[in-house]
C-alpha cells in the first residue's frame, strides 16, 4: 500500500496538467503505432522482391509511416516537455511557499544550501519521472505489447523463446531498482550537503578572504563535491547495470531467435521474410524495453526526490494570516513576562528559567546583561518565532497565544541585531514591511533616522541598488535602514536588538534622540550592550543566567545591583 500511496502523491503533481499530458501521450501512441507498421511493411517489400512484383506500394507505405511517425512523435515530445516545465513550476512554487511559511525553529536547524537543492534539482527530477518516467512508459508498454502481438503473428515458437529471455533478464532488473532508489536518495543528499558547505563560505565571504581561508574552504567544498560525485557514481553504476541487462536481453534473444529461426527456415516451417520481420520486431523491442527500464530508474529517482520534498512539506507551517500594517495613530501596548520557562530543544539547556518582568505601555525599556543571559530570546518569544514551554507572556494584557499571528506581528516592529538588508533598491528595503506607506511617511522616516543625507549622496537616490545583503551600505547605514523600515510599520511595540552597535558616536547620539522621540509615541523595548544608549531609559531590566535579577532606572541600579554597577564601570559610566 505504501508504494501505491507514493505513486498517488506523484500523480497529484500531474493532475493539473492531465489534459495536455493525455494529448501528448496519445500522440506518442500514434507515433509508436506508425513505427510498428514498419517491420510488417518491410516484410511486404521482401516478398515483393522475391515475387518480382512492384515494390512502389510497400516502399511508399514505409515512407509515409516514417514521416507520420516522426511528425506525430515530435508533437507529443514537445507537449511532454511543456508539461514537464509546468510540473516543475508548480512544484517549485508550492515548495517555496511552504519553506517561507515554516516555523523559525525548523528553518534554524536546516541548511540553506540543502533547501536550495530541494527547490532546484529535486523538483527537476520530478519532471523526468512524471513525463518521461510515467507517460513515456505507457507509450513504451503499448509499443512493447504491439510488437509482441505482431511477433506472435509471425511465429509463436520464436516469440516464446524471446519472452523467456526477456522475463529472466527483467527479473534481474527488478532486483536492481530498489538499489537505484537508495543510491539516488544518498546522491541528492550529498548534492544538498555540497550546497550547504558552499553557502556557508559565500555567506561569510569577506571573513573567508580576511582570514586567508580560501584554500581551506575550497578544499572543504571540494571534498563535499567529491562525496556528491561518489554518490552519483553509485547511481550511474546501478543504472548502467540495468541498461546492460536490457541490452543483453535483446542480444541473447536475437542469438536464440537467429539460431532457432534459421533452422525453422531451413526446414520450411518459416518464411525468410517472416524471420526478417520477426528480427526487426525483436530490435523494435529495444526502445520500449529501454524506456521501461529508464522509466523505472526515473521512478526511483523521483521517489527519492519526492521523499526530500515531502520532508519539507510535512513540517508544520505557521498559519497563513494576512499581516495588516496599522493606519493612522496606534495605541502602545505593554508586555508582561510571568515565570516564563523556555529552552530551544529538549536536549538543550534552559534559556529562560522563571523570567518575570513588566513593561508598561509607552516609554523606553532596556534589557541588559552579559551574553547568554536570554535577552534576544525575549524578542524571539514576543515575535512567536518560538513558543515558551512554561509561564505566561502577555502583550496589551492579552495572552500572546490568543493573538492571531498576523495581527501580533503587525503590531510589532523588529530590528534584528545584524540589521539584514535584502538585495534590491533602497526604496524596496525601506518599504519591505509597509508596502502601502506614503511618500510623506517615507520622507519622515528617512529624516528621523538621518538617512536623507545618504539618499542625497546616492547616484539614483531611493532607486539605487544596495547589493547582496546591502553590501554597498555601511554597517551603520544598514542599521538605520532597518530602523526606518520598522518605523514605517507604525508598531505598537518596537523591538530594537543592539540597534546602535555599528554606529559612530555622532550617529549614536542622533539615534538615541530618535528612539526617545519614538518612545513618546509607542512602547520601545531595546537590548543594549552599550549602556550609554539606555542610561535615559524609563526602566532597565537586568538579566543573568536566564532570569531577571533587578529592575530600575540607571541611577537606581548603579546603587542597588552589583552586576549592573560592574557593567557600567567597565564602560566608564560610573567612577
Amino acid at each position: 500500500m505504501k508504494g501505491v500511496a507514493v505513486i498517488k502523491e506523484l500523480l497529484a503533481y500531474v493532475r493539473p496538467h492531465r489534459k495536455i499530458l493525455i494529448v501528448g501521450g496519445l500522440l506518442g501512441l500514434i507515433g509508436s503505432a506508425a513505427g510498428l507498421a514498419m517491420p510488417l511493411l518491410a516484410k511486404y517489400v521482401v516478398d515483393a522482391f522475391g515475387e518480382n512484383t512492384s515494390m512502389a506500394g510497400p516502399l511508399l507505405g514505409l515512407t509515409v509511416a516514417v514521416l507520420v511517425g516522426a511528425v506525430v512523435s515530435a508533437g507529443g515530445s514537445y507537449l511532454m516537455e511543456r508539461t514537464g516545465e509546468g510540473i516543475v513550476l508548480g512544484a517549485r512554487r508550492g515548495l517555496v511557499d511552504r519553506m517561507l511559511r515554516l516555523k523559525v525553529a525548523d528553518v534554524d536547524r536546516l541548511k540553506p544550501g540543502d533547501l536550495m537543492s530541494r527547490v532546484t534539482s529535486d523538483t527537476t527530477l520530478l519532471r523526468a519521472v512524471l513525463t518521461n518516467g510515467i507517460v513515456e512508459s505507457v507509450s513504451a508498454a503499448f509499443m512493447l505489447v504491439g510488437a509482441i502481438v505482431m511477433m506472435a503473428a509471425m511465429d509463436g515458437v520464436l516469440l516464446l523463446i524471446t519472452l523467456l529471455v526477456v522475463v529472466v533478464i527483467g527479473a534481474l532488473v527488478a532486483l536492481i531498482m530498489p538499489k537505484i532508489r537508495r543510491a539516488q536518495t544518498h546522491a541528492q543528499e550529498a548534492v544538498g550537503e555540497m550546497g550547504a558547505v558552499l553557502d556557508r563560505a559565500l555567506q561569510a565571504y569577506r571573513t573567508v578572504k580576511a582570514s586567508g581561508a580560501e584554500e581551506r574552504e575550497i578544499a572543504e567544498v571540494g571534498e563535499a563535491a567529491v562525496r556528491a560525485r561518489d554518490r552519483g557514481l553509485q547511481v550511474a553504476g546501478w543504472t548502467s547495470l540495468a541498461g546492460v541487462a536490457t541490452w543483453m536481453a535483446v542480444q541473447i534473444a536475437f542469438l536464440c531467435v537467429l539460431g532457432v529461426g534459421g533452422s525453422r527456415v531451413a526446414s520450411g516451417a518459416l518464411e525468410v521474410s517472416s524471420l526478417i520481420a520477426f528480427l526487426l520486431y525483436l530490435f523494435y523491442l529495444v526502445p520500449p524495453i529501454g524506456q521501461l527500464v529508464q522509466g523505472g530508474v526515473q521512478l526511483q529517482q523521483g521517489l527519492a526526490a519526492l521523499k526530500r520534498i515531502r520532508e519539507i512539506e510535512e513540517l508544520p507551517a505557521e498559519p497563513t494570516e494576512p499581516v495588516r500594517v496599522a493606519q493612522g495613530s496606534v495605541e502602545p501596548v505593554g508586555v508582561t513576562f510571568e515565570d516564563v520557562v523556555f529552552r530551544y530543544g529538549d536536549d538543550r539547556p534552559i534559556v529562560h528559567d522563571g523570567v518575570t518582568f513588566e513593561v508598561p505601555p509607552g516609554g523606553l525599556t532596556a534589557l541588559v546583561g552579559p551574553s547568554g543571559a536570554g535577552k534576544s530570546t525575549v524578542f524571539a518569544l514576543l515575535e512567536r518565532f518560538y513558543d515558551h514551554q512554561g509561564g505566561t507572556i502577555r502583550i496589551g494584557g492579552r495572552d500572546i497565544r490568543d493573538w492571531p499571528l498576523g495581527e501580533l506581528r503587525a503590531a510589532l516592529g523588529y530590528v534584528e541585531q545584524d540589521a539584514p538588508v535584502l538585495a534590491g533598491t533602497l526604496r524596496e528595503n525601506l518599504l519591505f514591511a509597509a508596502m502601502d506607506a506614503t511618500d510623506e511617511e517615507l520622507r519622515r522616516a528617512l529624516a528621523r533616522t538621518r538617512l536623507d543625507d545618504l539618499v542625497a549622496r546616492l547616484p539614483e537616490g531611493l532607486e539605487t541598488a544596495v547589493g547582496h545583503r546591502g553590501v554597498l551600505l555601511s554597517g551603520g547605514e544598514r542599521q538605520r535602514v532597518a530602523i526606518a523600515r520598522a518605523l514605517l510599520r507604525k508598531p505598537r511595540l518596537l523591538l530594537l536588538d543592539e540597534a546602535t552597535s555599528q554606529l559612530d558616536a555622532v550617529n549614536e547620539l542622533r539615534l538615541r534622540e530618535v528612539i526617545a522621540e519614538v518612545a513618546a509615541e509607542t512602547t520601545v523595548l531595546v537590548i543594549a550592550h552599550r549602556l550609554s544608549t539606555v542610561t535615559n531609559a524609563d526602566r532597565i531590566v537586568v538579566m543573568e543566567s536566564g532570569g531577571v535579577r533587578a529592575v530600575g532606572t540607571h541611577d537606581e541600579l548603579v546603587g542597588l545591583d552589583d552586576l549592573y554597577r560592574e557593567l557600567a564601570a567597565t564602560q566608564f559610566l560610573v567612577s
